[in-house]
């Protein structure tokens, strides 16, 4: 008995976690991504390759966007690493593929993941970059876990 109620207030869970959620496409580079609950969006960058979204309390930024690669994945991934360490962020974590790879780093009280995958037609890329606050993260974790569940081309 205790298993079947167990098992019945797990499958009214699930959907009740997933409420809330929103996608975005982005038709330029043809990649999407699911948006948490509370994230509103800041508008969709000038040129069409992204867009931001803002969710209140402590303040916790997603930023999506795709580019096209100007040599290799791996290179893009190595240079916007980079970048974020010219920022003084530390990196935490690192996981590259030829295919995706992600990252977190910490600067301060303030955590950033960043996520970036190679599209379908090996010339382009889709990436998202959450910053949040430390005190925010184990409330974060499931979040970020299905952001980068969620990032894909749409081919």
């Amino acid at each position: 008995m205790r298993i079947l109620l167990a098992l019945l207030l797990t499958l009214f869970a699930v959907p009740a976690f997933a409420q809330g959620w929103e996608h975005y496409d982005n038709g330029r580079f043809g990649y999407g991504v699911d948006i948490p609950p509370g994230f509103a969006g800041q508008g969709e960058s000038d040129n069409g390759d992204g867009a931001t979204f803002a969710a209140g309390g402590n303040p916790t930024y997603l930023t999506v966007w795709g580019g096209g690669l100007m040599g290799s994945f791996e290179d893009e991934v190595a240079q916007r690493m980079r970048w974020s360490e010219a920022e003084a962020w530390n990196t935490t974590y690192q996981a590259t593929t030829p295919r995706w790879a992600s990252w977190s780093a910490i600067k301060g009280f303030r955590i950033l993941y960043q996520r970036m995958v190679l599209l379908c037609d090996g010339t382009s890329y889709a990436a998202f970059r959450m910053d949040y606050s430390v005190t925010d993260a184990s409330d974060m974790a499931p979040v970020v876990e299905r952001l980068v569940r969620s990032l894909r081309g749409n081919c």
